[in-house]
């Protein structure tokens, strides 16, 4: 891995699961990690119960926009995340892939949302003291 590693949060729609994670892991690593986030079928916008549930722990994706997951984006992430979009995700030799799997926050209130935030946390702090741990000095 190299001294920053590059990660790629992939969802259907980019507008929840990957734009939570992607801001937990902006918010936590800090510039220790390049973070992308896109999606097989980007919606208009961030799901405004994310924007949310996010707001509530200090983190604001209220300016994210959705992406359309690129073959690019995949070639340059040392690590590609899928959050439910199966197969969808371009698969490169010498990439390492993930699938968290997640419930989907599409179309459900702030309160069905924030355990989905949660468990994101949860999952990005391991991946940090995996990929991106900080030194020891």
């Amino acid at each position: 891995m190299p001294d920053k590693p590059s990660v790629l949060f992939v969802c259907v729609h980019n507008a929840g699961r990957s734009q939570m994670a992607a801001a937990w892991l902006t918010h936590l690593a800090g510039d220790r990690v390049e973070v992308r986030s896109a999606g097989s079928n980007p919606g208009e916008n961030v799901n405004p119960a994310a924007v949310e549930a996010m707001r509530e722990v200090g983190i604001d994706i209220s300016a994210e926009v959705p992406k359309m997951l690129t073959v690019d984006a995949v070639k340059e992430s040392d690590v590609c995340i899928t959050m439910g979009c199966g197969d969808t995700c371009p698969v490169f030799p010498g990439k390492r892939y993930l699938d968290w799997q997640l419930a989907d926050p599409a179309g459900q209130g702030v309160a069905a949302v924030r355990p989905i935030r949660d468990e994101i946390r949860v999952l990005v702090e391991g991946l940090i003291k995996e990929i991106a741990p900080r030194s020891q000095s």
